[in-house]
């Protein structure tokens, strides 16, 4: 017989505040246009991407991260105190170790939390809660901070032109903690590893040992129409799986927030999981392009903030991106 005793967690979790963070200078697609020949018409046709936050050299991960955390604190109530652990998701901090996740604790004034990085690309976010939530209930945390941070404006190759109009840079950032009805539903996961060609960084980070490599530096590639086939077809399904998961249908959710990818995908995913019209679907990717990990907590905020959506919402969010990796779950809006 097992002498572990059990865990004094709470029976459920759920999000209990919400905050964002994008940079101050704005990107319009004529200043793509600069570095690859194309069109406004084109770029807004393709993506629906109008304009992007780009980050100043001051506007780190890290820094970033510390604003959408202390709006996200100040939401939910809770003190930085109180976090027992900080997660954060990121392709762009370019420090393999220490995590920033411990800079961003320390920053916000936490105290000696858990404190680590993941990288699931465009479905971190996800990740991220997922973790949040069995820290939450098994009793390991009370509260836990959970970050979608990117600068991808450092990993944007400006002359490419299928990816340069698509990236953008900022942070969002949910305290997770107890709650006494469900609130977070069941993970739809998962990853798809023989597709982790389509979308890539150009060449990993030990080419660059030498210096005379003669390569350019990393960016991110994706194979376009590959992605958007997957991502419309295969994520539909994710989708549903996290609707029945939850033992709801299309008809009882109120929002909608799938990974700011691409307009085209958004709206096909609407199409194909049949979406009811009163149910409101975030769209932040017009204004703030693919912020990969940032780009469902930054929807989500923008939602509340302007009224779109309201608190008590039931909401389907989904990610997925390189790897291939996914991850969508119902979730009660905070």
């Amino acid at each position: 017989m097992s002498k572990i005793k059990p865990a004094k967690g709470s029976p459920y979790a759920r999000i209990l505040g919400v905050g964002g963070y994008r940079p101050t200078r704005v990107v319009s697609n004529e200043v793509i246009l600069e570095t690859i020949d194309s069109s406004d018409e084109w770029i807004r046709s393709r993506s629906g991407i109008a304009t992007r936050h780009w980050a100043s050299p001051q506007e780190t991960v890290a820094a970033m991260s510390v604003e959408a955390s202390g709006k996200a604190l100040a939401d939910a109530g809770v003190s930085p105190e109180q976090i027992g652990a900080v997660i954060v998701s990121t392709v762009s901090h370019f420090k393999q170790t220490p995590a920033v996740a411990t800079e961003i604790a320390h920053r916000i004034g936490a105290v000696k939390p858990a404190a680590f990085d993941i990288s699931a690309g465009c479905a971190g976010f996800g990740y991220g809660l997922t973790l949040a939530k069995g820290l939450v209930i098994e009793g390991s945390a009370q509260y836990v901070l959970v970050i979608g941070v990117e600068r991808l404006s450092d990993l944007t190759d400006l002359e490419d032109r299928a990816t340069a109009f698509l990236f953008g840079d900022g942070a969002g950032a949910v305290v997770v903690g107890p709650s006494d009805e469900p609130a977070i539903g069941p993970t739809v996961w998962g990853s798809e590893g023989d597709k982790s060609e389509t979308i890539k960084q150009t060449v990993p980070w030990d080419q660059y040992r030498s210096t005379d490599s003669g390569e350019k530096f990393p960016a991110i590639t994706q194979e376009g129409q590959a992605v958007f086939r997957w991502a419309v077809f295969e994520m539909a399904k994710v989708a549903q799986q996290a609707l029945d998961a939850a033992g709801i249908t299309a008809e009882d959710l109120d929002v909608f927030i799938p990974h700011q990818a691409n307009m085209r995908i958004i709206d096909s995913m609407v199409k194909t999981l049949k979406l009811p019209e009163h149910v409101t679907v975030a769209r932040d990717v017009e204004t703030t392009g693919n912020t990969s990990a940032a780009s469902i907590p930054l929807a989500m905020e923008r939602l509340l903030a302007t009224g779109a959506a309201k608190s008590g919402d039931t909401a389907l969010v989904i990610g997925f991106g390189a790897g291939l990796v996914y991850a969508a779950t119902v979730v009660t809006l905070p």
